[in-house]
């Protein structure tokens, strides 16, 4: 047994925020927040529970405010809120968000689509951000297309290095490398982790992968043995970007827990719960989900072969 792997790796959950985003069908506010509650009761330190952006630009997210004013909060969970620019700080503020995640690409082209404006202009408005909040609650910003763009291909991982830099300079603490369309491998991924553990202490860094090219748990063993330890997830592989071409969901959390449990990682985390949690999702939103763990069970759910048939 590798003995690091004993160390604890942190599960921020961001079914709430990033997986129910791109979802067609409604989902009611007070279903999402049955279903905040519902984590909150799975042994979660991080909640990623809504995002105060337009709703016109994510309708499915429209009732924040609501969602937030109605979750039961349990102590020692962290509810964290995304917001675009400083009327949505000022809204998650007021919903008594725990955390702000604001989020940039690394590719002009993405953030263009994704934000709407320059990676200058989205740093300018993160400034403004800093200013309103930093005093009030903690902040993380994220490096969207950190591992590749689905316009522009490869990023220079030079790039990421020095916007990383940028928030810290900036005072914001928290910071997420980003594989918005799945798009990372597992060298990549422990070089670059590497790479920005020189600038990041590791309670600071997340990683947010996803699982388009099926790569998603791969990556969060390459990153967490490069010395990463929280990661953010979704229940049933919820997700994707709703302005990525190709954007399937985010990394399954049932399946990232179980593969910790298999291996001796702790996580703090209720599996059991988690796996009941995630079968209430394809009522909720109209599909099937993606995880598998929930489909199969967990090892040691399985029944023993009974002697009798291993006899014929």
């Amino acid at each position: 047994m590798n003995h690091a792997y004993k160390e604890p790796l942190i599960v921020q959950e961001v079914a709430p925020r990033d997986g129910l985003q791109i979802e067609k069908q409604w989902v009611e506010t007070a279903d999402k927040i049955a279903l905040i509650d519902g984590l909150s009761a799975c042994g979660f330190t991080r909640i990623e529970a809504g995002s105060f952006v337009s709703p016109k630009a994510i309708p499915a997210l429209r009732d924040g405010d609501a969602v937030f004013g109605g979750i039961r909060r349990e102590a020692g969970v962290i509810y964290v809120a995304l917001v675009p620019n400083v009327k949505g700080a000022e809204r998650a503020l007021a919903a008594r968000a725990d955390e702000l995640n604001l989020v940039m690409s690394a590719s002009q082209t993405h953030n263009r689509a994704n934000m709407r404006m320059s990676c200058e202009s989205s740093l300018a408005g993160f400034g403004d951000v800093v200013r309103l909040a930093s005093a009030k609650v903690s902040l993380n910003a994220t490096v969207a297309t950190a591992f590749g763009c689905p316009f522009e291909g490869r990023i220079d991982e030079d790039r990421v290095v020095s916007i990383v830099r940028t928030y810290r300079e900036m005072g914001i603490t928290g910071i997420t490398l980003a594989d918005t369309t799945g798009m990372a491998n597992p060298r990549q991924v422990a070089r670059l982790v590497a790479r920005v553990l020189e600038d990041v202490p590791a309670a600071d860094l997340t990683l947010h992968f996803h699982n388009t090219r099926g790569l998603g748990l791969a990556n969060v063993l390459a990153a967490y043995d490069a010395g990463a330890r929280r990661f953010d997830a979704a229940l049933g592989g919820l997700g994707g970007c709703p302005f990525a071409p190709g954007a399937s969901g985010n990394i399954c959390t049932e399946d990232l827990v179980n593969m910790c449990d298999e291996m001796g990682i702790p996580t703090g985390i209720d599996l059991q719960k988690l796996i009941a949690l995630s079968r209430t999702l394809p009522a909720l939103v109209g599909h099937e989900v993606s995880g598998q763990v929930a489909k199969a069970g967990r090892n040691c759910d399985l029944h023993p072969v009974p002697e009798y048939v291993l006899a014929l």
